[in-house]
């Protein structure tokens, strides 16, 4: 067996075994999972947290304790936009969340490296638009789907212009445009082309011109080398 293989076998146990926290050995192999597999040991010195305006903030993946110094700094809703995996990160969530008397808002899954369906923007765009401050967005690393979730609120709940919705596309948050995950960026800047000919709220824009799989066709070939 080789060492990619048996990761992939122990990662799977490690989910299968922490399906139900109650049962005996469930915290241990999530906990694990956490640690090791979603990078935890990274995040336990490194945040990626910044505040966008009064009562807003972003961050990457928060621990059950980073939960609890969130909480007591009088955060009292975190979005989570990797989904309802039922995974041991979410589980986690749920669980602090619960205990600490959190509102917890899962959007439907967001992925870094493609663009998402026009359904889930717009939930997005309504979560950002309605959920009680102060609260706070993440994804794994809060690099990449929480950079375009900031972005989006900037549009949208702060009437801000694209340049500065743009920021937050910034390698102070490790996200990088020139990898997969640029797709993120792409969006704003198909926006932005659009809003050149007429101009929309974002909004009006993704529910009017947004097509997820002709700006992901987009953004592919435009990583493609120019043929001489």
């Amino acid at each position: 067996m080789s060492p990619a293989e048996w990761l992939r076998r122990h990662k799977d146990r490690l989910v299968e075994q922490s399906r139900d926290l109650t049962a005996p050995g469930a915290r241990r192999a999530a906990w694990v999972y956490l640690m090791v597999y979603d990078h935890g040991f990274l995040r336990s010195f490194w945040r990626n947290f910044a505040e966008l305006a009064p009562g807003v903030y972003r961050a990457n993946q928060p621990s059950p304790a980073r939960l609890a110094q969130y909480a007591q700094r009088g955060i009292t809703t975190i979005i989570n936009l990797r989904g309802p995996s039922g995974m041991p990160p979410h589980q986690f969530e749920v669980e602090a969340c619960a205990a600490l008397g959190l509102e917890l808002i899962d959007v439907p899954y967001l992925s870094a490296r493609h663009a998402p369906e026009k359904k889930v923007l717009l939930t997005l765009v309504e979560t950002l638009r309605t959920a009680q401050a102060p609260f706070l967005m993440h994804c794994k690393s809060g690099a990449d789907r929480t950079s375009l979730a900031a972005a989006i609120y900037e549009l949208v709940c702060a009437n801000a212009s694209v340049a500065k919705a743009r920021r937050h596309f910034s390698i102070r948050f490790i996200h990088f445009k020139w990898t997969t995950a640029g797709v993120m960026d792409h969006i704003i800047d198909r926006y932005e082309a659009a809003c050149k000919e007429r101009h929309l709220p974002f909004e009006d824009w993704v529910r009017e011109a947004y097509d997820d799989a002709e700006i992901q066709a987009d953004f592919e070939a435009s990583r493609r080398p120019a043929r001489a």
